[in-house]
């Protein structure tokens, strides 16, 4: 199957000099800052608002109970005074702290839509970036990959975690655009190993040290089972608000009638070839596609995260800004608060 055009570079190759793939890799990640500036710029309001609005942490002044109210945030003394129910404001926080996990694991460097998973991935982070570095806000990230050892980052101090399953690097969380832009190139300088890597650990990752509240972002396939990444998930809610981002290929949710397809699987290598013209070989592959996206979607329900799901043969930005509408309008209900 053909391979569209990539958004972000690939691995240099032995004849690509490392200037040449740093250039390209900027000039890449300049032309998707722009893209999300100009659909992006101006659809969140204010310029404290995340990629997730909604309340602050510190305390302001009492109103009425409406119906759908966090009842956590009820203001007890002044409901006993006025024998009216009464929730306590909040106040966003003027610095902003969002951390990113992102997953390019083997199952990533795959697609046979417009982009890559790979592509999609690193555009969401940019995306996320952009809305988030604003005002002194802050930013990291965790990044994850195959492998066995850790990685090490040129150019932008990384802090590798023990040996494990799986590369994970630390990139420290820091204000400013030209911050962010560097953090931006390591992430799509991450070269993509061989190997299983460990989503539950990468996730783990956001949850020590612990960290103030703030927002947390996981980028990834969730190809792994729901078991492995569902506790860590759940527990990153507890303290931050979560969002996330799942990215799918068309293919990996039916399959065409093409005859016999070779399939290889990244992360371990095996090859599989599969009598694609039967029509309920496709049919039982659909029905275990559906009910494992079924289980994500229940996985990350359950967990409190809100959900965004990415595809590779669709306008992610697009996707991106009608997240955020909703998210808008979800949490408002129409009114302002």
């Amino acid at each position: 199957m053909a391979r569209a055009a990539a958004v972000t570079p690939s691995t240099p190759s032995p004849q690509q000099s490392p200037n040449a793939a740093d250039n390209r890799s900027g000039a890449v990640l300049s032309r998707l800052q722009l893209m999300v500036t100009r659909k992006l710029d101006g659809l969140l309001q204010g310029d404290y608002a995340g990629l997730l609005p909604g309340p602050g942490s510190e305390a302001g002044e009492s109103r009425e109970y409406r119906p759908g109210d966090d009842v956590r945030r009820m203001d007890w003394p002044v409901t006993a005074r006025t024998t009216t129910a009464h929730v306590r404001r909040t106040v966003a926080d003027r610095e902003l702290e969002t951390w990113l996990a992102v997953d390019l694991s083997a199952s990533l460097d795959f697609g046979t839509g417009r982009w890559l998973k790979r592509d999609v991935v690193v555009a969401a982070a940019a995306a996320i970036t952009h809305l988030t570095v604003r005002g002194g806000n802050r930013i990291g990230a965790v990044v994850g990959s195959g492998g066995e050892r850790p990685a090490a980052r040129r150019g932008w101090r990384a802090t590798p975690e023990p040996p494990g399953p799986g590369r994970l690097v630390r990139l420290p969380a820091r204000s400013g655009r030209k911050e962010a832009q560097g953090m931006l190139r390591a992430i799509a300088g991450t070269s993509i190993q061989p190997g299983r890597g460990d989503l539950g650990a990468l996730i783990d990752m956001l949850n020590r040290p612990p960290r103030r509240r703030g927002v947390a972002v996981v980028v990834s396939d969730f190809l792994a089972p729901p078991a492995q990444w569902a506790r860590p998930l759940r527990k990153l809610r507890v303290r931050h608000d979560v969002l996330a981002i799942e990215v799918v290929d068309p293919r990996e949710l039916e399959l065409p009638d093409v005859g016999v397809l070779p399939v290889v699987d990244p992360e371990t290598g095996e090859l599989h070839e599969v009598q694609t013209a039967d029509p309920s070989l496709r049919h039982r592959y659909a029905a275990a596609a559906a009910a494992q996206r079924a289980e994500i979607s229940a996985a990350m329900r359950a967990a409190g995260a809100a959900h965004l799901r990415l595809r590779t043969d669709r306008d992610w930005l697009l996707d991106m800004v009608r997240f955020v509408a909703a998210q808008r309008h979800a949490r408002t209900r129409g009114t302002t608060r």
